[in-house]
C-alpha cells in the first residue's frame, strides 16, 4: 500500500527523484541547503521506496510557492498527483487569507492543478524565471 508521509527526504533521493521524473537537475550541494528552509513538503512511499513527493516554499504569510510535484514515470495516472496536491492544499488551507500562491505548470500538469483553483494569470501577469548557470555557487 501507498502511504502518504510529511517531513523532509534525503537530499540525493530528492534530486535521483527529480530527474527520474524529467524535472530539471539540481546540485546535491543545493539540495542540502535548500530542503530544510521547506514549509512543508509531503512524499509517497511504496514499501521502503520514495515515489512521490511535493513541497511547499515561501515565507509562510505573504507568499507560497508548490513546487516539486513528482511521481515516478511507472506510478503516474494512478491519482497520486492529486493526492500530493490535496496533502499540500490541505496546508495552503492554514495560511493567512491574503497569502499569494503560485505554481509553475509543467505540460498537461496544468489540469491537476486546475482542479485545485489555480488559473493562469496571464495577460495581466506573465510568468518569468532564471536558472543560475552551473558555474555559480553552490
Amino acid at each position: 500500500m501507498i502511504r502518504l508521509e510529511q517531513g523532509l527526504i534525503p537530499a540525493d533521493t530528492y534530486c535521483q527523484l527529480r530527474q527520474r521524473t524529467g524535472l530539471s537537475a539540481k546540485t546535491l550541494v543545493a539540495a542540502e541547503l535548500g530542503l530544510p528552509q521547506s514549509l512543508y513538503m509531503v512524499y509517497l512511499v511504496d514499501g521502503e521506496q520514495i515515489i512521490g513527493m511535493g513541497r511547499l516554499v515561501g515565507d509562510g504569510a505573504l507568499h507560497c510557492q508548490i513546487c516539486d510535484i513528482a511521481v515516478l514515470p511507472q506510478y503516474q495516472g494512478q491519482g497520486l498527483g492529486k493526492r500530493i496536491m490535496a496533502a499540500l492544499m490541505d496546508k495552503v488551507q492554514q495560511l493567512p487569507a491574503s497569502c499569494y500562491v503560485n505554481l509553475i505548470a509543467d505540460g498537461d500538469a496544468q489540469f491537476l492543478y486546475q482542479q485545485f483553483g489555480f488559473a493562469e494569470v496571464g495577460p495581466k501577469s506573465v510568468g518569468m524565471g532564471m536558472v543560475l548557470p552551473s558555474a555559480a555557487k553552490p
